[in-house]
């Protein structure tokens, strides 16, 4: 498979930046990661450790670069990474970082999604917008709904109430 078909097999890829306040990182999503690696969900392709000191000075780190205890396991996955993460993308990323806080940096790759995708591109589709919601804003609109629908039922109950006298 040449490079062009083996770049046409991708899934969608997407980031994030976890932020552990008081860089208090300790490796626990490890065995989280690695579940979803072996069920071929997933496939990382770049991972690092960014830790802010409290003058807001950055120090990027490698798996390499720090003790298992730290990584918790998550060394696993460095013989794969594609270092994606150019060091201007880092400093980038590191702005969305509190000062004294660290943050691990996940590129992945939906392989879950990667047939869906490749037949859209050989269809001649093309992604023209795509987005996420964060949990948080999930959870705020079916609190709000929750809401909504109790004081819509006090309301009838009041309704029914006055109706009975």
């Amino acid at each position: 498979m040449d490079e062009v078909d083996a770049v046409d097999e991708l899934g969608p890829v997407d980031w994030i930046v976890v932020e552990f306040p008081g860089s208090k990182f300790n490796g626990q999503i490890a065995p989280a990661l690695r579940d979803l690696v072996e069920r071929d969900l997933i496939r990382v392709l770049d991972l690092l450790v960014l830790k802010k000191d409290a003058d807001g000075s950055l120090e990027a780190f490698e798996l390499s670069d720090l003790d298992e205890g730290e990584i918790g396991g998550l060394r696993t996955y460095e013989s794969e990474l594609a270092m994606l993460l150019s060091e201007e993308d880092v400093t980038s990323l590191a702005a969305a970082i509190e000062p004294g806080s660290s943050a691990g940096v996940l590129v992945w790759e939906n392989t879950w999604a990667a047939p869906f995708a490749s037949a859209v591109r050989r269809s001649g589709g093309q992604l023209v917008a795509s987005g996420r919601i964060p949990i948080q804003a999930l959870l705020a609109a079916v609190e709000a709904d929750e809401q909504e629908e109790a004081a819509a039922e006090g309301t009838e109950q009041l309704a029914a109430t006055e109706g009975e006298i």
